[in-house]
């Protein structure tokens, strides 16, 4: 849930010239350098993230996955089109202790909309207040795409996730067109409906909710993800739609005539 093309491709062409890469830590370009807003030490959570990060967007500089990566402790990343059984010890342990246990309920949640996915809101998360230990340890599986290419991983990874994992998702609403970069101060692309997001945007929304310290954890996360996003709107410049042209229809054809 990355850079667009066109934006990827006019940002990777400004950096052209200069390809010098930042060796401080966040190993981005120097003039898009984020050493500044990344934390100095990743940030340990108990809820465990695991991302199937698509191999189209390693090709994109501006991902957020690699960043995310850096910020969080607890992140696993894999690159592929699919999950499935050895490509994670953790998510190989929670398949075989859902099938020896199946009365027991699920720790796992994979984030994705849709009408079967639960809202968050709904599930008994850890808090500061409550302190329930039941969820801890919880598990967030993330799929990092463009939003047709995380659909297909979804249905390609569910005979294994759907074993152990329950879909889940933030507040949404497909009827209403999603926002674009120049609308937000967090959002790097056109997003497909209202709700949408990255995939760090994401992750901190979550966190926020999973988290005793969630919201402090959340605003971390998305003041990297605003840094990213200031930088690339300092090299794009809105786009004006181009006016819809009629088609001439054959009766218009035959008045002229």
């Amino acid at each position: 849930m990355e850079l667009d093309n066109q934006a990827t491709a006019a940002v990777e062409d400004h950096h052209q010239p200069r390809r010098r890469l930042c060796e401080k830590g966040c190993e981005r370009p120097i003039n898009v350098c984020l050493c500044d807003t990344i934390p100095k030490k990743p940030i340990p959570t108990l809820t465990k993230i695991v991302i199937l990060h698509h191999p189209h967007e390693q090709r994109h500089k501006l991902a957020t996955v690699p960043v995310l990566k850096k910020c969080l402790d607890n992140c696993e990343v894999i690159v592929g089109r699919k999950l499935r059984y050895g490509d994670s010890e953790l998510l190989d342990s929670l398949h075989d202790f859902a099938v020896e246990n199946p009365d027991l309920p699920f720790r796992t949640i994979y984030l994705f909309p849709g009408k079967d996915a639960l809202p968050l809101a709904e599930f008994k998360l850890p808090n500061s207040s409550a302190g329930d230990s039941d969820m801890i340890n919880c598990v967030l599986v993330v799929f990092d795409g463009t939003w047709k290419h995380a659909k297909e991983m979804l249905h390609a990874s569910l005979s294994f996730l759907s074993k152990f994992a329950i879909q889940a998702c933030l507040d949404y609403d497909d009827r209403i067109e999603g926002g674009t970069i120049f609308e937000s101060d967090l959002t790097l692309r056109k997003e497909p409906f209202s709700g949408c997001m990255s995939t760090m945007e994401a992750v901190a929304r979550c966190l926020r909710l999973f988290e005793p310290n969630g919201l402090e954890i959340e605003s971390i996360l998305t003041e990297v993800l605003g840094a990213m996003v200031k930088f690339q709107v300092s090299f794009l410049k809105p786009v004006k739609p181009r006016p819809k042209v009629l088609k001439k229809t054959k009766e218009d054809d035959k008045k002229r005539n």
